[in-house]
């Protein structure tokens, strides 16, 4: 008999797999790549935190590390440091779990802009540091202030759309383990 816990894990992680191909795909196009134009939002990393927030058991480090590690190398940065950053805040957001579980949707997305702005800060420090070069500050810091207003809607189509909700505080999972 199939369980049906197990294969909804595969089946949300190769969604996540697919949805992360895809906006890397749209990523690639060259749509509306006029001089002046504002960058758009980082999709795949609001998505990566939406999802971690929620059920981070859908999401395993090791996907997250393929993901963001191909887009790295398509996308021609330094390969794994913004791989690395990302890693780490998505495991300090793993790792309070509880804490989120129990935040009201304000206080989290404050928790997730400010990472996310940490990681902007933390990467433009390195690559200052290494004296590589980089585009302007502003035209990253508008790209991390879209993401982060883009984040609810992202949350809200993941809850809507994929069903991807927070655990209840008591909710077990069919092995008897807490979630």
């Amino acid at each position: 008999m199939v369980d049906i816990w197990r294969s909804a894990h595969w089946l949300y992680r190769a969604l996540f797999l697919a949805l992360a191909l895809g906006l890397l795909f749209f990523r690639l196009l060259p749509l509306g790549h006029s001089a002046g134009a504002l960058p758009g939002p980082d999709l795949l990393l609001c998505l990566i935190m939406a999802w971690v927030v929620r059920r981070p058991d859908y999401l395993p480090l090791y996907l997250i590390v393929l993901v963001v590690l191909i887009e790295d190398l398509i996308l021609m940065r330094p390969p794994g440091l913004w791989t690395a950053l990302v890693v780490l805040a998505s495991e300090f957001l793993r790792s309070r779990v509880a804490l989120t579980r129990e935040l009201n949707f304000v206080t989290e997305w404050i928790l997730v802009g400010s990472l996310m702005l940490g990681i902007l800060l933390a990467y433009r420090a390195i690559l200052g540091i290494s004296f590589v070069p980089q585009a302007p500050f502003g035209f990253a810091a508008v790209q991390v202030l879209w993401s982060i207003l883009l984040y609810p809607i992202v949350v809200g189509l993941s809850r809507l759309v994929l069903d991807l909700r927070k655990p209840a505080t008591g909710e077990i999972d069919s092995f008897g383990r807490r979630l």
